[in-house]
């Protein structure tokens, strides 16, 4: 009854339920394994003190940054240079801008320092000069932004001096000097009014992506079960195909229907005839 499974049809079918099963299967556990290792690290970062409590160190120390490093407070020193602002960025609810200036160190390389948050629109708000000569600045560690960050201006035609995501692949086109793929944010503005009058707001860093139970972790976990559901309904599919061919030939075998494999399925009239 089951001769047919050793047909040249059969063959690419049990071929493909062969290599389909297992590779939906693997998926599916790869996928798991995605979902482990977020919730392990998300574990791990909740045993660890706040990346914010801990002293500071030397920039060079912390990079490059990842999920160990990122938020911990790092110090530099140079000099203030140029000035951007970063339009687009909310805090506490409300619309306004960053202030971010590029301290040039002593081998001359560039860190972007986000001095302060204040709301309205750039160009509208006045901005409180930097602090001129050298200086040390201590700040939290953040990694580049990217496309994906919140806020993030990817649309272009921003006024000069402005800016839409603070990157190293970003700066290196606006200024005449090499950039850390990394910035800082000050949590000491050096003031002590409300950002209403004037005063610069610190703006607080925030977790690196991929290192907690973000949408994206539950995303691998509903993949894990769309893919183990694939892999049931490859194998639900191949049994109802033998299953159905093992009763067209049964009905064969009894004489219920013709057989369609002698033949008679390319002649219509005889079809017609037998039928």
């Amino acid at each position: 009854m089951y001769r047919f499974l050793l047909t040249p049809r059969w063959w690419g079918i049990n071929l493909f339920a062969v290599l389909a099963i297992p590779l939906c299967v693997f998926m599916g556990t790869w996928q798991l394994g995605r979902f482990e290792d977020r919730v392990q690290s998300h574990e791990q970062a909740a045993k660890q003190p706040a990346p914010g409590a801990r002293a500071a160190e030397p920039l060079d120390d912390l990079l490059p940054v990842d999920t160990v490093t990122s938020g911990r407070p790092a110090t530099a020193t140079g000099r203030y240079a140029d000035q951007f602002l970063v339009p687009g960025r909310e805090l506490d609810d409300k619309s306004g801008f960053y202030v971010l200036n590029m301290l040039r160190t002593d081998d001359g390389k560039a860190l972007p320092v986000v001095r302060g948050w204040l709301p309205g629109r750039p160009g509208h708000t006045p901005v409180p000069a930097a602090p001129t000569g050298e200086v040390t600045v201590t700040g939290d560690l953040q990694a580049s932004e990217n496309t994906g960050t919140d806020g993030v201006d990817t649309a272009g035609g921003l006024p000069d001096g402005q800016l839409g995501m603070i990157s190293a692949a970003s700066l290196v086109n606006l200024v005449p000097y090499d950039v850390y793929d990394a910035w800082v944010t000050l949590q000491d503005t050096d003031s002590n009014g409300d950002a209403e009058d004037g005063a610069l707001r610190p703006v607080p860093a925030v977790a690196p992506q991929g290192s907690g139970l973000d949408l994206k972790a539950f995303q691998n976990l509903g993949y894990t079960g769309e893919w183990f559901v694939f892999a049931a309904f490859v194998l639900f599919m191949w049994f109802r195909l033998v299953r159905r061919e093992a009763e067209a030939a049964r009905d064969v075998r009894l004489g219920l229907v013709p057989d369609t494999d002698t033949g008679a399925d390319t002649d219509t009239d005889a079809g017609t005839r037998t039928a």
